[in-house]
């Protein structure tokens, strides 16, 4: 299932998406698109900016160490095979393991950390979110499975770092 759902998604994107899509996964590299989004919020949106900034940085932290600093390198994954895909995007790929998708992770983290805070904001988010999750199984990247698990965390850590104030006070003398 996950090597079909894979390359379903490689051979049914039109060129021209599958370039749009490229262009904001690379404004997504290195959370370059994220930490803008919140640079925005904070500087435009007063105090409930702020907070929709602080909690999508938080969130994508917390993604990011779950998702690149131990699950990459405790699942070790190949990336899924060249020959299943139908462009030429598949050569420029990462080395590292391909499972869980860090993209994902932190797309998805910082969005579901936002939409609290500030609702409309939050679904301006999910849209390059979207972009991003369904860039990184089109270019080759990453397997299916690898990107629903890159969600997971995300969403996870979007609601651990909601939750972490409130974990940590009714446990703590």
């Amino acid at each position: 299932m996950d090597r079909s759902l894979t390359q379903r998604a490689a051979s049914r994107t039109p060129p021209n998406v599958g370039k749009l899509l490229s262009w904001v996964e690379e404004t997504a590299e290195s959370a370059k698109l994220w930490c803008g989004a919140a640079a925005t919020m904070a500087w435009a949106g007063g105090w409930r900016g702020r907070r929709a900034a602080m909690a999508g940085l938080s969130a994508l932290a917390v993604a990011q160490l779950i998702s690149n600093g131990m699950g990459k390198q405790l699942a070790q994954r190949p990336r899924p095979p060249k020959e299943w895909f139908p462009h030429d995007e598949v050569d420029d790929r990462p080395d590292s393991s391909s499972f869980p998708s860090g993209h994902t992770a932190a797309a998805v983290a910082f969005t579901a950390a936002v939409a609290p805070a500030w609702p409309a904001v939050g679904a301006a988010c999910a849209l390059p979110a979207a972009m991003v999750v369904l860039e990184r199984v089109q270019s080759g990247a990453h397997y299916a499975s690898d990107v629903a698990t890159g969600a997971a965390i995300g969403l996870a850590s979007a609601w651990l770092t909601r939750r972490a104030p409130s974990l940590i006070t009714r446990h703590w003398p």
